[in-house]
């Protein structure tokens, strides 16, 4: 198969549904077929044929159970062409701030409600299952999206502004970043978050919030005193974050303007799987996602009239 550099290579090599089954068998088997029933690989697979022609329906040498390649996959079940998918997936991996389902309905010429649910499938895919805890030095903020009040609320009570607004916690490093939608910014809530995102010994940079308080026998703390208006100190900083932010708040507001608290997870995370690949081009981040496509989300789900 062509070496794939560019989008026009894409077009050109995965422009139907045999040379994309084909591109995944290779890059998920690497030729050789494993059954997701019951890991068996071999090469001695039964190609199951529909009048006369083979269209990726395997059975099972072992467990005698049918497969393809698209089984435990993002894939799995849809009636959506797979160049369609892939189209989907470089269009949405290579646009900055996101792309709406819209605009997505109208490139691949879908309705916009598939195009909405290929959105989702494809953002819960960005998101890991394991997370490796941070270490060294750590920025952590929080932040309020949605909702019409702006900057008026009480961190860690449950005031108007906290009705209207959803709570999302971030911690940063200089090569990544990990947004977690939260209840609230209390200190129970920071001090779990800390405990379970970052290594005991760490530098951990802040602002001057009383809910990371109680943190010093076990993370070196440095406080950036906006109120005070500091914004550095002796090379600390939380910009870094507060620039996550911006730039997340920005993609919903020009692209999506309004996401439902209940999908707000699955946007952040579309925005961090951006920042944490941002070294890549576009086609090394396509390629990078491919082996993630690991996680079905069915649309029983995905029960929501809002579409973005």
């Amino acid at each position: 198969m062509q070496e794939i550099k560019s989008f026009i290579d894409i077009m050109k090599t995965l422009h139907d549904t045999k040379s994309c089954r084909e591109f995944l068998e290779n890059y998920r088997w690497q030729g050789v077929p494993v059954c997701p029933h019951c890991n068996c690989k071999s090469e001695h697979h039964y190609k199951l044929k529909n009048k006369g022609e083979f269209n990726g329906l395997y059975k099972c040498k072992h467990c005698k159970k049918r497969f393809t390649v698209t089984v435990g996959t993002m894939f799995e079940g849809s009636k959506i062409p797979l160049e369609k998918w892939f189209y989907a997936i470089y269009i949405f991996l290579s646009h900055k701030k996101g792309i709406s389902s819209l605009q997505l309905s109208r490139d691949i010429n879908v309705t916009q409600k598939t195009a909405w649910f290929m959105l989702t499938k494809i953002r819960h895919n960005t998101y890991k299952d394991e997370i490796e805890k941070f270490r060294g030095i750590v920025q952590m903020d929080e932040t309020y999206v949605g909702g019409k009040n702006k900057n008026k609320w009480n961190k860690g009570t449950q005031g108007r502004s906290l009705k209207e607004k959803t709570p999302v916690v971030g911690v940063l490093t200089e090569d990544r970043v990990y947004p977690v939608v939260t209840y609230d910014a209390s200190q129970k809530t920071l001090h779990l978050l800390v405990f379970g995102l970052i290594e005991e010994g760490s530098t951990l940079v802040t602002d001057g919030w009383a809910g990371y308080n109680g943190l010093s026998h076990l993370y070196t703390r440095v406080i950036i005193e906006h109120s005070k208006g500091i914004y550095a100190k002796d090379g600390f900083h939380t910009n870094g974050i507060e620039g996550f932010w911006s730039h997340l708040k920005r993609g919903i507001k020009g692209i999506y303007h309004v996401v439902s608290p209940k999908y707000l997870q699955m946007y952040c995370n579309e925005f961090a799987y951006r920042y944490n690949t941002r070294t890549l081009t576009d086609i090394q981040r396509f390629m990078e996602f491919m082996p993630k496509i690991n996680k079905r989300l069915k649309h029983a789900k995905l029960k929501d009239n809002i579409y973005n």
